[in-house]
């Protein structure tokens, strides 16, 4: 809050009062729940000033606090208000008045800075938070206690970290129920093969978390070397992430902690991540210039391909590799050993491409750009159809019709390499209205799923026409970042809001 505050009815927006008298910053301010109304302000002038209203203007100032009033809070009977400061003092008022009344006793009391004060029900006790409190956690700063509210029979805390922890208000000294989560935008998703229900997600300060589908939070996975994360991948014992020192991360697994680690520099900023699933030692990770194939953390090779490289996808097998390019095209390559061959160039996107997956059952694959638009593809199908009088030709490009008196000649490899042949699933997907950031197919291969920067999730059948999608609104403010499903039906969707949500 800055040092002027105006107050307006919530529902009309009249004004009905200015809250001068502050000359630093204000922290917190309440209102009187009962007539005749008041409102107290608080703030790191280290005063506490009393209103009378409506109109509110300004009665008088208590200078009682050596150091900044964190927190100020009516009862909920309307008969006294407290504040609480930096100074580790609590100081009770009445609630009229402002006259004071009382202070929180220093015998046992606080021994660091007070943040936050909430009353009981029913006004006869206060619940107060301060640096340290006997909470889940290492005791570091992000275990530090920020807020907290007695709410019925239970005392809610929250922690610099954002873990929320809940006790019990007849039995504080009992373990607390904790719930955490993300405290940044969530980038990554990764489902337990093992276990459907079982969802990892990640942050790019380098905070992962597992979630069980259902529960909820099920606890932080802790690494030894905590690092930045952009891009993750996790299999059955591992999970592999990259972040910005262009090293690639690959750390074991043992149930729900991180184990060894092992570290990898490829040279360069990693700007995509894949795993060939049937072989997760082999890896394709894109960077600017090309692409870097590693067999666990050895680098096979570091191929320059000669164009702006933005998104990668490897094969289940490890045979095939899709790599996506600033001009908006698909490169398709045959991999063997430490070489990529190529064997198709695809021309569909008008856009950067972003993104780029394989089907499970890997006879497709869809590709998403940052001109809105997504492309599913039939990765098996480089057939040429041919009529009587006509030849159709489904590819990358578009679709045309060519006339041809006799269409008996075959295609030539050049033209297969262009990418005719290949054949478009499912067109026309322009529903967003802004770059697509993720997809995700279902498990079964009958769906796929796109998050955009228009907050929006799409969710389209491949057996049907695009036209038929569904769409969810608004599922992450600020846009969606990241798309799994956990079975053919639920679709779980992280962004910007660091949120992690079960659509």
């Amino acid at each position: 809050m800055a040092a002027n505050v105006t107050v307006r009815m919530w529902d009309s927006g009249t004004n009905v009062g200015e809250f001068d008298g502050h000359s630093r910053r204000v922290l917190s301010c309440a209102f009187k729940p009962t007539r005749p109304f008041r409102v107290v302000t608080c703030g790191e002038d280290f005063l506490v000033n009393f209103y009378e209203g409506p109109p509110f203007k300004f009665k008088l100032s208590h200078r009682d606090h050596s150091n900044f009033v964190n927190c100020v809070r009516f009862s909920p009977d309307g008969s006294k208000f407290i504040t609480v400061s930096s100074d580790k003092k609590g100081i009770i008022y009445d609630a009229k008045t402002a006259d004071k009344v009382g202070e929180l006793s220093s015998e046992d009391g606080h021994k660091g800075s007070i943040y936050a004060v909430s009353w009981s029900p029913d006004s006869k006790q206060a619940s107060l938070v301060k640096k340290t409190l006997t909470c889940p956690g290492s005791g570091g700063v992000e275990d530090m206690l920020v807020g907290c509210l007695w709410q019925n029979e239970y005392l809610v805390t929250v922690s610099l970290g954002g873990t929320v922890s809940i006790f019990s208000a007849s039995d504080p000294d009992k373990a607390p129920v904790s719930l955490s989560g993300h405290m940044k935008n969530v980038n990554s998703l990764a489902i337990l093969k093992s276990n459907q229900k079982s969802i990892l997600s990640s942050s790019y300060d380098g905070l992962i978390v597992k979630w069980i589908e259902g529960i909820g939070f099920s606890g932080k996975l802790e690494r030894k070397v905590n690092t930045q994360i952009k891009c993750f991948a996790a299999v059955e014992e591992e999970i592999i992430s990259s972040g910005f020192d262009n090293k690639i991360w690959r750390v074991s697994l043992n149930g729900d902690q991180c184990a060894d680690s092992d570290c990898v520099d490829i040279g360069s900023q990693p700007k995509d991540l894949s795993l060939a699933l049937l072989s997760p030692e082999l890896a394709l990770i894109s960077i600017d210039s090309g692409v870097v194939l590693l067999h666990g953390t050895k680098v096979v090779s570091t191929i320059n391909l000669g164009f702006t490289v933005t998104a990668c996808a490897i094969s289940p097998d490890g045979t095939e590799a899709i790599v996506g390019g600033q001009d908006g095209k698909l490169h398709v390559y045959s991999v063997k050993g430490d070489t990529l061959t190529e064997e198709a160039i695809l021309e569909k996107h008008r856009g950067v491409v972003t993104v780029i997956r394989y089907s499970p059952d890997v006879s497709m694959f869809a590709s998403g750009d940052a001109n809105r638009e997504a492309v599913v593809w039939d990765r098996v199908s480089r057939e040429v159809f041919l009529t009587i009088s006509c030849l159709r030709i489904t590819a990358g490009v578009a679709t045309w019709n060519f006339l041809f008196a006799n269409c008996s000649s075959p295609f030539k490899a050049s033209e297969i390499r262009s990418g005719l042949g290949v054949q478009v699933k499912l067109k026309n997907m322009l529903y967003h209205s802004a770059r697509i950031n993720c997809l995700a197919w279902s498990p079964d291969s009958s769906m796929v799923a796109t998050g955009s920067l228009d907050t929006c999730v799409i969710i389209y059948d491949v057996s049907k026409p695009a036209s038929s999608r569904i769409t969810i609104k608004g599922a992450h403010l600020g846009g969606v970042y990241a798309l799994a499903f956990t079975d053919e039906c639920s679709v779980v969707s992280s962004g910007e809001d660091a949120f992690v949500r079960n659509i």
